[in-house]
């Protein structure tokens, strides 16, 4: 079985689209994921499937929230191979200058079109810094990510896909998690 990490967003924010956990684990396991566990009350679970495409698995959790909570969630799913990968290609992690406790990551549903990419790699945001791959925008906010412009909504009208973002911290968590359910 491949160890998944999904990702929400928009969850159990400012008292709108709540959630609980619990009631998220049993919606997972009624589809028939395994090894569900969820980290604070943001939306990331790390589960196992059987299923090797995540676009099918993607599409099965997000019509699952649809149907249970009544209310449409985007929803991205990586691979835990694939968040490793992820979050080893952030520029800012080797940078000893910067304070990791300001690095997040905008996880990609999808490598947006190069063109809307170097459309946003030539706007200026400092005191934020920012780097684009294919699948993550990895941010440097030294005052905070609240005060960034560089929001999930902003992101997602330059780059036309879907958008959310996670401190580093969080998503080091995310591959402790999943390393244990994997027995890594």
């Amino acid at each position: 079985m491949t160890t998944y990490i999904c990702i929400l967003r928009g969850i159990n924010v400012s008292g709108h689209r709540i959630i609980k956990m619990e009631d998220l684990r049993k919606m997972l396991d009624g589809i028939g994921y395994k090894n569900i566990q969820t980290y604070i009350q943001s939306g990331n679970v790390i589960f196992q499937s059987k299923e090797s495409d995540r676009e099918i698995i993607q599409q099965s959790i997000k019509n699952g929230i649809e149907e249970k909570f009544g209310f449409d969630v985007p929803v991205i799913v990586k691979d835990l191979d694939g968040l490793k990968k992820t979050i080893k290609q952030n520029p800012f992690i080797k940078d000893k200058s910067k304070d990791v406790s300001y690095l997040h990551i905008t996880f990609l549903s999808e490598v947006p079109d190069g063109k809307n990419a170097n459309k946003l790699k030539e706007l200026d945001f400092k005191p934020v810094e920012f780097h684009i791959s294919e699948d993550a925008v990895y941010l440097y906010c030294p005052e905070s990510y609240s005060s960034s412009k560089l929001t999930n909504g902003f992101i997602e009208s330059r780059l036309k896909v879907t958008a959310t973002t996670r401190n580093l911290k969080t998503a080091f968590k995310l591959i402790e998690i999943g390393d244990k359910i994997s027995g890594s």
